[in-house]
């Protein structure tokens, strides 16, 4: 089945058509930068103008980076009546892809899958079923949330090095390993493709290893989402 899959990021919308029973994209992403903060409208305006781009009339699966209960988003929610959506937390969109199709695949033991861009989102597996987490939130140095210390726009923001910023990556994944002692640990975002600059740095107990659709996950995992598994 094809699927518009949308990933919905802190600075830029991406979205492609995906082959749901392969999870591949079906054409090149195409990707808007969007503004922060940016309103409900510009946002619908800005998921209608992928919709536009790849001229679609089927479902469309959405992966939004906040709080999604149900077809609820606690933050906002602005969609289009006429339009057949599904909505699913960004990070776990992209570990529904993970577990499915990428570097979970097949693995029945516990996953963690770690989302690194402008924030850090999260999801956790077990026997390939994946549970929404907002572990990117967790109150870490000073009571901040750990993103604002390990995020990847942190590392640009700060301009620190390579090793600086995968010792603090690091320390989050060990407090991340005594609460929820995974087997396997997938890092997914836009820094994922540069996996080799600073895996070295993560001396984790568990398995560690670059998502399989790099920063495609997101698209792919929304997509399939919208899918009833049969």
């Amino acid at each position: 089945m094809k699927v518009l899959g949308i990933d919905i990021g802190g600075s830029a919308l991406k979205g492609a058509p995906v082959d749901t029973k392969t999870g591949r994209l079906l054409a090149p992403r195409m990707r808007i930068a969007t503004p922060k903060p940016i309103s409900p409208a510009d946002m619908a305006e800005a998921i209608a103008e992928v919709v536009a781009h790849f001229k679609w009339r089927g479902p469309i699966g959405v992966g939004f980076p906040g709080v999604v209960e149900g077809s609820t988003i606690w933050t906002s929610a602005n969609l289009h009546p006429k339009c057949r959506v599904t909505m699913i937390n960004d990070a776990a969109a992209a570990g529904v892809a993970e577990m499915r199709f990428g570097a979970g695949r097949g693995f029945q033991g516990k996953t963690l899958l770690l989302t690194l861009g402008t924030g850090v989102g999260s999801s956790f597996a077990y026997q390939g079923v994946v549970v929404p987490m907002e572990l990117g939130h967790f109150p870490w140095k000073h009571g901040k949330s750990a993103e604002k210390e390990v995020a990847a726009s942190v590392r640009t923001e700060k301009d620190l090095s390579w090793e600086e910023w995968g010792g603090r990556l690091h320390d989050y994944i060990v407090v991340l390993e005594k609460l929820l002692w995974p087997e396997l640990i997938i890092i997914g975002g836009g820094i994922s493709a540069k996996h080799s600059k600073f895996f070295k740095y993560l001396k984790a107990r568990a398995r560690v290893v670059p998502a399989g659709f790099l920063n495609e996950a997101g698209i792919s995992g929304a997509a399939m989402a919208a899918v009833p598994v049969k």
